[in-house]
């Protein structure tokens, strides 16, 4: 594709470089080569702009002028995004039912479907149109699905769930498996509390491998519009995360945990039952989150505490040994 064209279909203005330049692929910045497009969108990476070997590097409208054309785009992230769709569309699978597939006969799929081999659908089932259920699918009797679903080899949809608009499911995933609800006898063993409530997902969400978002005894599971989650990510029973939120790979949410919207929850985070980490917070990894965060907070460590303060003590931390030889020769009878 000539850069002209590429320009025009990514909205993004040329700047100092030949429109008849030939676009065969993309790359990151520092292997990208002669045909190849990048992009810049951290400043950390500024100076591999102007070493760069790819022909063209899609930058902001403020960025600096460098040796290579430029694509000048308000969000050069998502323009990269976008030239990406236009290089590696996605996978096209024709409408049809595979023959080793069991689709019970009460089961209600829209026009356009494509039923992959061994797929398993219930009874009592509904899924709209231009679905796509590849090999090992299991959807669960009851559950009530809506348009453009795609779901990956072994994901499951348990019995009652119910899943929105635009929805997908990578490898692995389990939505609606039994939240971990036991009472304690008066022999001090386990009685399983059933977990009879579904779990329900908003439109235009995407969970990743082998994360698991487990049912309720009682109410719902809700995961809010927008919502990505990561690989490896368990929402505990009974919790609410909110529009636009994104889990980060190995997220723990005990139950009922209530995430507002458009938090992010970085690289192992852990939330303990019931807290409530308000809208547009951000919690950094490992952190373990043991109350309420307040809305727009940046918060690290465990227990979770201002980022600022988090800052501050594990400044102080390697010091600590040398402060306590200091306390003791001040206070030697201590």
């Amino acid at each position: 594709m000539k850069l002209s064209a590429l320009a025009s279909a990514l909205h993004a203005r040329l700047d100092n470089g030949s429109p008849d330049i030939e676009i065969t692929g993309l790359n990151g910045i520092e292997q990208a080569g002669p045909g190849e497009l990048t992009f810049v969108s951290n400043p950390k990476y500024a100076s591999a702009a102007r070493t760069t070997r790819a022909s063209a590097v899609i930058v902001s409208d403020e960025f600096p002028a460098i040796p290579a054309a430029m694509l000048r785009a308000k969000n050069p992230y998502l323009t990269f995004a976008h030239a990406l769709e236009l290089f590696h569309p996605l996978t096209q699978y024709a409408a049809g039912v595979h023959p080793t597939s069991v689709v019970d006969a009460s089961a209600r799929i829209g026009a356009g479907a494509h039923i992959g081999p061994y797929v398993v659908v219930g009874e009592g089932v509904s899924i709209g149109a231009n679905a796509v259920l590849l090999a090992h699918v299991v959807i669960y009797r009851g559950a009530q699905i809506g348009d453009n679903f795609f779901a990956h080899a072994h994901a499951i949809v348990r019995e009652n769930c119910r899943i929105g608009n635009n929805v997908l499911l990578q490898n692995g995933v389990v939505i609606g498996g039994d939240g971990f609800g036991f009472a304690k006898t008066a022999e001090g063993k386990w009685h399983k509390i059933p977990q009879a409530a579904p779990v329900v997902i908003e439109d235009d969400v995407e969970v990743q491998a082998n994360s698991c978002i487990d049912r309720a005894s009682v109410g719902e599971t809700r995961i809010g519009r927008g919502v990505k989650i990561d690989n490896l990510v368990q929402v505990g029973h009974g919790s609410h995360v909110g529009e636009d939120a994104l889990l980060c790979s190995q997220v723990g949410l005990a139950g009922s945990s209530n995430i507002g919207n458009r938090v992010i929850l970085t690289g192992q985070v852990g939330v303990v039952g019931h807290c409530k980490v308000g809208d547009d917070a951000i919690v950094t990894p490992q952190s373990g989150v043991a109350g309420d965060i307040p809305a727009g907070a940046l918060v690290s460590g465990a227990p979770a505490v201002d980022h600022k303060a988090w800052l501050k003590y594990s400044a102080i931390l390697p010091r600590l040994p040398e402060i306590a030889r200091a306390v003791r020769a001040r206070n030697p009878k201590e």
